[in-house]
């Protein structure tokens, strides 16, 4: 590679951090126009109007009349109940602790037992206050239809819970009811488990046979907004999102990833079966006991500093029958912890994203149990790690030495390399060059692609843990040596300023891996023959990846860069431990002294070097034409028969 080569290399780089600079700023430049427009799209849109406070002096009957005609239509027990006072009550079981609201008759708050918040704070599943659950249908009052939103009322506790639980108790149950009439009501009920995430939910209409208008389905409509419960906003962010599931489908559907400032919303009119507010390491599902009939879902992402990643809302559909009273749901608020969703058998697991294809295959069967099956005999996240790397290095060692022993062979026939680089020095012998190093591959016994094939073989490892480890929620608040949270960015400096595309903190075990890429690179390439090219090899190698590395990892989990770290130094002593093992010398001998029997050329190949001797035979053509100072055009390449290639050689009748 000449030094031209290597300028257009470097080029490229600029032209692309440029280009990518350049993006950034077209992108902040359109996601605020986007919020302006969402903005006023919001504020143009219907919106359900909440209950005006009403002061007390007012509170008569003819008063209350006059200021809250919209009412009436709903009939007095319902006008009472929008008015009267909420009460709060608090139902813990072994793992998380429920607040619930009469008002609307929701679960307002969720704070999960056994997690913290980074820095130590409990653990909210979202911002309290911004909690809202409302179930959405339509009552038949004098020949009208009138609209009922839950959250707009104060539900009647029926079935309060004790505050304990009794060594034969598995389950709590809570009951709050909304009049209708003296004869018909409608009722939540919420069943808790004694040591679980998963809860169920039950929509009750009793009575209202007669009363419910003529509707084909209820809707219920919820919304939230997550807290930024990790160290790196923009982390958390990355793996925030909406995701939904197809009823019979393997594999779940999501929002993307937004950035700051920047809103989605989707509508998706298919049938799912849940529903998901996804945050980095914790979601809250609400799952159909069948299917909803379609959602409409949205996300808005917060600025960086306000203590927030995202507002979530999602509106689904119902399907009502006939003489069907009761409609029945699950809600889960906890961990994304694959062995806990994997077990309710619903595809949970799949919110946890690990890649596509072979990725996710590898990062499923392979990875994740022997992960599982390390954590469950080794308290050392740090060792754990170890011991995964070398597992993999150990699985896929027959291919690395296949490619240390083929850079050996490189080596050893470097003299003959010299004969035939001395024997066709001009570029116009460049077929004949490459024709000659092919019979001294097939003569030596080497494959050329050999070297790469380990390369690739390690790519789906690499990229399996490149999504792995961010997501892996046993990473929370481990620590090792220097870093407090190997799921999270280790910082040994925090800077003044944040450095585009690299941060304001310095991670240590970023540098450390940029390190040891540019050792391995500098033993690598000292493996290796020296050939023209080498130059711009070298400074890809030893200076650009390095640097790359260290400016696209200082953001990542400490864990990945942990790993990347010693699955390098593991490769760097895989390649002494190879050249202790192989005698060069003895190799060459091997390699030049043991005839190679002849294989049969397959027809592919016959092709090929027929093409090769027809280019060949092109350019010598060419060579004498221009030797004797014509500009005539080389003759044209014959095919099998003499004639041009396209023609059949016929005569024309």
């Amino acid at each position: 590679m000449n030094r031209q080569t290597v300028l257009g290399f470097v080029l490229i780089a600029v032209i692309l951090f440029g280009f990518t600079w350049y993006q950034g700023k077209q992108q902040q430049k359109f996601q605020e126009q986007k919020r302006i427009e969402d903005s006023i799209a919001w504020a143009n849109a219907p919106h359900p109007i909440e209950p005006l406070a009403i002061p007390d002096s007012l509170r008569t009957a003819a008063g209350f009349a006059a200021q809250q005609p919209s009412v009436d239509p709903l009939g007095e027990m319902m006008a009472a109940a929008r008015t009267a006072a909420q009460q709060r009550f608090t139902v813990s079981n072994d793992v998380v602790t429920y607040e619930f609201s009469t008002l609307g008759g929701t679960i307002a708050d969720v704070v999960l037992k056994e997690y913290k918040k980074y820095g130590g704070e409990p653990l909210h599943m979202w911002k309290p206050g911004t909690e809202s659950f409302d179930v959405s249908f339509f009552l038949r009052r004098d020949g009208r239809d009138a609209q009922v939103n839950t959250r707009e009322f104060v539900f009647t506790p029926v079935a309060m819970p004790d505050t304990g639980w009794r060594e034969d108790e598995t389950e709590k149950q809570i009951v709050m009811r909304l009049p209708v009439d003296s004869l018909a009501f409608v009722e939540f009920v919420y069943t808790i488990p004694r040591a679980d995430y998963m809860i169920g939910y039950e929509v009750r209409f009793v009575g209202m046979e007669g009363r419910l208008s003529n509707q084909s389905s209820f809707e219920i409509d919820w919304a939230n907004t997550s807290i930024q419960n990790e160290k790196g906003f923009e982390n958390e962010n990355r793996y925030t999102t909406i995701a939904y599931r197809y009823p019979g489908e393997k594999g779940v559907e999501q929002l993307g990833i937004q950035n700051a400032g920047v809103s989605k919303s989707e509508n998706e009119p298919s049938r799912m079966q849940w529903v998901a507010f996804k945050q980095h390491y914790f979601s809250s599902f609400i799952i159909a006991a069948d299917a909803f009939q379609g959602a409409d879902m949205g996300i808005v992402t917060s600025q960086p500093g306000e203590g927030t990643v995202k507002k979530f809302h999602a509106r689904v559909g119902v399907p009502m029958e006939r003489d069907r009273t009761d409609y029945g749901f699950r809600m889960y608020f906890g961990p994304n912890l694959t062995p806990t969703l994997r077990s309710y058998d619903l595809s949970m697991d799949r919110i946890v994203s690990m890649g596509w294809m072979s990725f996710g295959f590898i990062t499923r069967t392979m990875v994740i149990p022997i992960f599982d099956w390390l954590g469950d005999h080794i308290a050392s996240f740090g060792w754990i790690i170890l011991i995964l790397t070398l597992i993999i290095k150990t699985l896929i060692s027959p291919l690395t030495f296949a490619s240390y022993k083929s850079s050996a062979k490189m080596r050893v026939i470097k003299p003959e390399m010299d004969e035939i680089n001395a024997k066709y020095p001009d570029q116009t012998d460049a077929m004949k060059k490459q024709q000659a190093t092919m019979e001294l591959y097939r003569r030596a016994g080497i494959n050329p692609l050999a070297g790469c094939l380990p390369m690739l073989i390690q790519m789906p490892f690499l990229l399996a843990m490149f999504r792995f480890f961010p997501e892996a929620i046993e990473l929370r608040g481990q620590r090792l040596w220097w870093a407090d949270d190997l799921s999270s960015y280790d910082s040994i400096i925090d800077l003044p300023l944040n450095i585009p595309f690299y941060g304001d903190h310095v991670s240590l075990f970023t540098l450390l891996l940029a390190v040891a890429i540019h050792l391995s690179s500098r033993v690598t390439l000292s493996q290796q023959t020296s050939q023209p090219q080498m130059a711009g090899m070298k400074f890809m190698s030893l200076w650009l990846m390095p640097i790359m590395m260290l400016f696209f990892l200082n953001k990542f989990a400490a864990g990945l860069n942990y790993y990347y770290l010693i699955s390098t130094m593991f490769s760097l002593a895989q390649i002494y431990l190879t050249r202790a093992f192989i005698n060069e010398d003895k190799l060459r001998r091997k390699m030049l002294e043991t005839p190679r029997k002849e294989k049969p050329k397959s027809k592919f190949m016959q092709r090929i070097e027929e093409a090769q001797k027809a280019q060949m035979a092109a350019q010598r053509a060419q060579q004498q034409a221009q030797s004797r100072g014509g500009n005539a055009a080389p003759p044209p390449i014959r095919g099998p028969r003499g004639n041009a290639p396209g023609t059949t050689g016929k005569k024309k009748r």
